[in-house]
């Protein structure tokens, strides 16, 4: 991967991506030395999302509330796959819809092909499913996405949501509550040495 810059990140994200799963990554990855660029379709550089904050409070499905804006760093029509040497998907709702846009696809499919580490969170996984990148690949995800991960070939694993699944470049966890596994992993991946 000429050109690759071993400790940049790319971050996908949307208007109502979940809250903690945008936030925090992108704080904790900056705090351990990776360079983040969060992106997304139709905006640019300084642009804001709306994030959502997703809870359980005793109903068949989780409530969703207002959460912060989250401030863009970089263009989305600027990206250059090969600049990254990984690529962060947050979850929550904005996944429902980024999975239609083929760029997204084209994104997620030139890191999966490449080997290069890839951590995605919550409904991420539809973005993995909708890409065609899953066929026998062993995952997690929200329960909710079981079914698309399994469509496509993808080996469904439910864990509890504070843990994460591993399989080769891939690592993937349910929830906001997984951050630590998750992101010690996706940090190892991307290079072993941050965290020796």
């Amino acid at each position: 991967m000429s050109g690759r810059k071993s400790r940049n990140i790319l971050m996908l994200v949307g208007d109502f991506s979940e809250d903690y799963e945008v936030m925090v990554p992108f704080q904790a990855l900056e705090m351990a030395g990776l360079s983040v660029e969060a992106v997304c379709p139709g905006k640019r550089t300084g642009d804001v999302i709306k994030t959502a904050v997703h809870d359980f409070e005793g109903d068949q499905t989780y409530t969703e509330k207002p959460g912060h804006l989250f401030r863009l760093n970089a263009s989305f029509s600027f990206v250059e796959p090969d600049q990254y040497a990984g690529l962060y998907i947050a979850g929550g709702r904005a996944c429902e819809y980024l999975r239609l846009d083929p760029d997204i696809l084209a994104l997620v499919r030139a890191f999966m092909t490449s080997n290069r580490p890839v951590a995605s969170i919550c409904h991420g996984g539809q973005i993995l499913a909708a890409a065609g990148v899953l066929e026998g690949r062993r995952l997690t995800a929200y329960p909710a996405v079981a079914p698309e991960i399994r469509a496509v070939g993808g080996d469904f694993v439910a864990v509890e949501p504070e843990e994460t699944v591993i399989d080769g470049n891939l690592v993937t966890a349910p929830a906001w509550p997984g951050h630590p596994g998750l992101l010690r992993a996706f940090v190892r991946l991307v290079d072993p040495q941050i965290l020796t």
